[in-house]
């Protein structure tokens, strides 16, 4: 079903165009698709063979030329990885978090037109792109200091003149393979990280969203090269699923971060732990929002529209269900509705843009097919749900964000579709609210909007939210890189980002020193030669 040309006009608003993408692929150093490949412009990954285009979803043309690599390539890049270890690894701490510091800098410098590229690849509004690139910079500031914190632990031995401590050492090489909703962030989670802690990376981004991918790579080599360091202390190697599965199956990777859907992290973790390595995984969620009938209706209003359509309901965080007391269910509906009929639906990079488009075909796919089973299965779509038509349309990847009333029990609704389509549902009380909630496969982000304190004591508790993240007041999406990032059950259990993740990508190491004349031994045993 689509609308006619005239309907879809009305969320399709003229707005000034904020940024010129041919001025940021030449910022870049990217070649535009339609330059000859014998410019020398064309990014290439070393070694590389297979040219492919890359299209954006804002209008559906093809925006540069990258090359795909292929197993000859693997090899290159993971042996000079290695390499780099054996050197990066004696780099004192604070001296690599200097390089990192480094890296926030050029970020700052570049963030409007890194965060464009990144709106105009995979079509999030250029707001979205900039607040990407700023976690970007929130990390590097994270990482300096923790490269001044990696703490070890003093132990009291049971035998005379003996001192026991933990230390952590550098891991390897680590694996990052991230996903296209967010082609920058994720990456940086895990890199920054590792490189303060003596790990050399190896990135393979989405091949849906290679460009953002590249452009980071070069604002990174500048720096390696600036300060005489081996390139292969930061990697990049584009590819499709066969550079991933060379990936998780090499044993000279010990640690996989990879974050995706949740086969893809059933299939990393089934190979990864049966070569004994170590995985990260950061998969679906399947996110939802509580909204109390003691809460303030704005702020919850504010928090569901945000997660349910930013980045055109692609994140991991993104709000799925809104389950929404009796007393005031009709109320916070018809405020809902509302304001989903003011948003503003067109190309990401023009002002005033609430949401883009999908990533491509396959995903506007993805969301007629959900919407059929809920219709299917006895859901009313009471907002939306049409493919946009018309201009400013043309990629074909512009949706009208659907809202529809369903049950928690829906088959469609205990999956995760990566558009944006919200189920509302009712609740009488707080416990049967909460068991809706849990009562998904995934665990990774939830919420609750309430002013009573007891409400939002007992939505932490231990009978309480069972997700890795759980909010009070503020929407499931959006979160800070101060705090460990992750989920639990098909979430896959991973944690990236703040607190203590660093420990991720190290090894612990527990030291005995006998500083005595004498040996005695542990637990007392006698062993007289």
């Amino acid at each position: 079903m689509t609308t006619s040309d005239e309907k879809a006009g009305r969320f399709n608003k003229p707005k000034k165009i904020l940024v010129k993408i041919e001025k940021i692929l030449d910022h870049f150093g990217i070649l535009p698709v339609n330059e000859s490949i014998s410019s020398g412009r064309q990014w290439v990954t070393p070694l590389g063979s297979e040219t492919r285009n890359i299209v954006s979803p804002v209008n559906g043309k093809e925006i540069a030329k990258v090359v795909f690599a292929t197993q000859t390539e693997y090899e290159h890049i993971v042996k000079v990885a290695g390499q780099a270890f054996d050197y990066w690894k004696n780099v004192p701490a604070p001296k690599r978090g200097d390089i990192v510091r480094k890296f926030g800098t050029k970020l700052r410098i570049r963030k409007r037109e890194l965060g464009a590229l990144v709106s105009w690849e995979t079509g999030k509004s250029l707001q979205e792109g900039l607040g990407e690139v700023q976690e970007m910079i929130d990390i590097c500031d994270f990482a300096v200091g923790l490269s001044r914190q990696l703490y070890g632990l003093t132990i009291q031995s049971e035998r005379p003149e003996h001192r026991m401590m933990e230390q952590w050492q550098p891991l390897g090489v680590v694996g990052i393979i991230s996903a296209f909703n967010f082609p920058v962030a994720v990456w940086s989670w895990n890199a920054m990280i590792a490189a303060v802690c003596g790990d050399t990376v190896i990135w393979k981004p989405s091949e849906k969203a290679p460009l953002s991918a590249i452009a980071c790579q070069q604002i990174m080599k500048e720096i390696l090269i600036e300060n005489d360091l081996p390139e292969g202390i930061f990697n990049l190697i584009i590819g499709d699923h066969k550079i991933g599965e060379m990936m998780i199956k090499d044993n000279r990777i010990p640690l996989i971060s990879a974050t995706g859907s949740v086969r893809m992290g059933k299939r990393v973790g089934q190979i990864v732990g049966a070569r004994l390595g170590r995985s990260l995984l950061e998969l679906g969620g399947n996110n939802a929002l509580i909204i109390s009938n003691k809460s303030n209706l704005e702020n919850a209003l504010r928090a569901v529209v945000f997660g349910a359509v930013g980045t055109a309901g692609q994140r991991c965080t993104s709000t799925r269900r809104v389950i929404i007391h009796e007393d005031v269910y009709e109320i916070f509906k018809q405020k809902l509705l509302k304001v989903y009929d003011q948003l503003v639906i067109g190309n990401p990079l023009e002002d005033g843009v609430h949401l883009g488009p999908l990533i491509d075909h396959h995903a506007v796919k993805m969301f007629r097919d959900a919407i059929g089973q809920l219709e299917n299965e006895g859901g009313h779509v009471i907002y939306g749900g049409e493919v946009l038509k018309g201009k400013g349309y043309e990629s074909g990847c512009y949706v009208k964000p659907c809202i529809a009333e369903a049950m928690n029990h829906y088959r469609i609704v205990q999956e995760e579709t990566f558009a944006p389509i919200l189920y509302l549902m009712k609740y009488r009380t707080l416990q049967e609210a909460i068991a809706m909630q849990n009562d998904v496969r995934q665990g990774l982000s939830s919420a609750i909007f309430t002013d009573d304190l007891l409400e939002a004591e007992y939505f932490m508790s231990q009978s309480g939210s069972d997700c890795g993240i759980a909010n009070v007041n503020i929407g499931t999406s959006g979160a800070e890189i101060g705090g460990a990032f992750g989920g639990e059950k098909e979430t896959g259990g991973g944690r990236e980002s703040g607190s203590d993740a660093w420990k991720n990508y190290m090894r612990r190491q527990t030291n005995t020193i006998n500083f005595g004349k004498t040996l005695p031994l542990a637990q007392g045993i006698k062993f007289d030669i």
